[in-house]
């Protein structure tokens, strides 16, 4: 029961830093539509920053608990909540390219947690 608390942490935490690729994207529409002038450009680089800080925060909480190359492996299921918060919020389509890209990286990240005996540091 431990180690999946602990993997639940690691990806809400992996949840939690792909919010700034939204708010990037946000930021970079806002700037597109109006420019340095937008006051949205501001609040949502600033919201970027923020969850970066909550993410580093967190992480290396989280950290202590897994191992070294099974959180770093874990950590690029970012790619697939980025896509997730691309079509959910800005209505953007999955192509049969991106599927099979997503496809490998949890095909991946799965393969790293389930070869890695939980709680053994690498050798």
């Amino acid at each position: 029961m431990e180690r999946m608390t602990d993997y639940l942490r690691l990806h809400l935490c992996v949840m939690v830093f792909s919010f700034t690729s939204v708010f990037a994207k946000a930021a970079a529409n806002s700037y597109n539509s109006e420019g340095f002038m937008s006051p949205w450009l501001y609040i949502y680089s600033v919201l970027m920053l923020m969850v970066c800080v909550v993410y580093a925060f967190f992480w290396q909480k989280v950290i202590k608990k897994v191992d070294l190359h099974v959180g770093y492996a874990n950590r690029s299921v970012y790619l697939i909540w980025g896509q997730l918060w691309a079509v959910l919020l800005f209505g953007e389509h999955l192509t049969f390219k991106n599927l099979i890209g997503l496809a490998v990286v949890l095909a991946g990240v799965i393969t790293v947690s389930l070869n890695t005996p939980y709680g053994e540091e690498a050798a």
